[in-house]
């Protein structure tokens, strides 16, 4: 695999997605990228850091500001498992990501072209670059494991 490839960064963002089941929270990793070196690294941590806030997403983009030393993230890609939410979405709007890379399609919150397309809305003075369904299948299957298990567990099975 190309080291510089959207699929091998999102193979790391299922490994960080694997992190987040092994802590029994929701399995979704994400890395944000600049001149094909990785800047920031997030995992779900909302139960395990009592933050409803603490998106793969979210997180990963917080260590990457810091990393830097801005909160501006311009010429970055995010590479995350599952389609982002809006809050996420907003998130990458204010930090100016050039572009997201997404591997699961959410039909429910999805806000990079599901449910709605925030990345893409032109009343905003930032648009993001959009690509879903890389790794597509992984990433899907991670997290229909991960539910399949927990209502399994819930049901006795």
């Amino acid at each position: 695999m190309n080291p510089h490839s959207d699929e091998h960064f999102m193979q790391r963002a299922l490994q960080l997605a694997e992190k987040a089941q092994a802590q029994g929270e929701v399995p979704v990793g994400a890395v944000l990228v600049k001149d094909q070196k990785i800047i920031g690294e997030g995992w779900n941590q909302p139960i395990t850091l009592h933050d409803p806030s603490a998106h793969a997403e979210m997180l990963a983009i917080r260590a990457a500001g810091q990393q830097m030393n801005n909160y501006r993230l311009p010429d970055t890609t995010l590479y995350v498992t599952l389609e982002p939410c809006p809050m996420c979405a907003g998130l990458m709007i204010h930090s100016r990501i050039k572009r997201v890379v997404f591997g699961a399609y959410d039909p429910k919150t999805g806000a990079a072209g599901s449910q709605f397309s925030l990345l893409q809305d032109e009343k905003h003075n930032h648009h993001t670059e959009v690509q879903g369904g890389v790794l597509q299948e992984a990433c899907a299957d991670i997290l229909k494991n991960f539910f399949r298990q927990r209502r399994n567990s819930r049901s006795g099975k």
